[in-house]
């Protein structure tokens, strides 16, 4: 599946085209003997280019390989994330082994949903409880003491690879990493988004990296001790929000699992912002899915209003994701989301939508019941807020 990146140059460069010849041999690799041969080599050269900046080559190489070798594109992909997530350290003759991880939060809220720094004991409670229930019983666990929203994470490969450096360095010394709020980017605004704990974990090279590893570990289990002790550091972080943590995995899985699983999460959110805002119960409330293109699908978009009438009181932007087209039931993944909430009224436009957005304010365009995009518009109430949550 392609891989979420962020822009790069069109000129081939040799470093691009050696990255293409690399994961094309391993594409191709008959044998385990093989794929050692050919993983050690691209290891070495996706850790030259991240290590000094190479980005562009590294987004170049895997557009190419997307259009012309879509498994060589997968295999760079993999170890783009793997060598960017990943580090090793050797520490007074003991090898250890460091992994970038994030833990997610979905969130939703008619206020703000915080993105913000961690105090000093929030940080350490939301350490130790995640090195119990998570993390191999070896593990040491540094955290960046901010909660993340999605436009403060990481921008490309290169900065990940920084980052991953500088949690396990942290990891090892017994410390936390310190990160300056104010430079990071504005958080955009949305009714339901995710919140990211990030850390890194540094291990004893050889021994489990998750409590799930070790022989007595299960992945049901660690969710739920995590919800269970993590949640009272948590809580205050996220006042007035309705909030559900994730499994914390992997930098890179965990973030791909949250994108999966905030879209139904706003659906759910969408119809409870409805129902406590205007009491509009779930079994009153109509939803039209439409599907939203530019060059191919790109998302469909789901308005939300009254059955007895055609408004539009608000809408859920449900982005296709890797692994999506146009050939999965996303629509009835949508359905299915909306009618466990308790709406039962659910229409489907077979229309080819625009990508459309409000020239005033930028917010996307939902489809109502005549099949046309239009503005959502929370109606007018008496003592209660009217501004607009997209």
């Amino acid at each position: 599946m392609k891989r979420t990146r962020f822009g790069s140059r069109d000129r081939l460069s040799r470093d691009a085209a050696e990255l293409q010849r690399l994961a094309g041999g391993l594409s191709e690799s008959g044998g385990k003997l093989e794929d050692a041969y050919w993983e050690t080599q691209l290891a070495e050269a996706v850790d030259n280019l991240l290590k000094n900046g190479g980005e562009d080559d590294i987004n170049i190489a895997l557009d190419r390989l997307f259009e012309a070798n879509p498994r060589g594109h997968d295999e760079l992909a993999d170890m783009v994330e793997s060598r960017a997530e990943t580090h090793r350290l050797d520490v007074d003759g003991q090898h250890w082994e460091v992994m970038l991880f994030a833990a997610p939060v979905l969130a939703w809220s008619r206020f703000s949903i915080a993105a913000c720094q961690l105090p000093k004991s929030s940080l350490q409670a939301l350490a130790v409880q995640l090195g119990a229930h998570v993390f191999g019983g070896q593990a040491k666990v540094a955290l960046a003491d901010f909660l993340f929203s999605p436009d403060q994470l990481p921008r490309s490969f290169c900065d990940t690879w920084q980052l991953t450096r500088e949690l396990g360095e942290a990891a090892l010394a017994g410390k936390h990493l310190a990160v300056d709020g104010s430079q990071l980017p504005e958080t955009n605004r949305f009714l339901s988004d995710v919140r990211y704990l990030i850390g890194a974990i540094a291990v004893p090279r050889g021994n489990a990296l998750f409590r799930w590893n070790e022989k007595d570990g299960g992945k049901e289990d660690s969710l739920k001790e995590w919800i269970k002790q993590g949640s009272p550091s948590l809580e205050p972080l996220l006042t007035g929000c309705a909030w559900q943590p994730l499994l914390p995995d992997a930098y890179h899985a965990a973030c791909r699992n949250a994108d999966r699983a905030s879209r139904p999460y706003s659906a759910k959110a969408s119809i409870a912002f409805l129902q406590t805002t205007l009491g509009l119960m779930p079994d009153a409330i109509r939803a039209v899915i439409g599907p939203c293109y530019d060059r191919r699908l790109e998302e469909y978009r789901v308005g939300l209003g009254p059955k007895d009438g055609e408004a539009v009181y608000h809408g859920i932007v449900w982005p296709l994701l890797g692994g999506d087209d146009e050939n999965a039931d996303i629509a009835g993944e949508i359905e299915a989301a909306l009618r466990e909430t308790g709406v039962k009224e659910v229409r489907f436009l077979d229309h080819h939508f625009p990508m459309e957005f409000c020239d005033d304010c930028g917010a996307p365009m939902f489809p109502n019941i005549d099949g046309e995009l239009v503005h959502a518009e929370m109606p007018e109430q008496p003592a209660a807020t009217s501004q607009h949550l997209h």
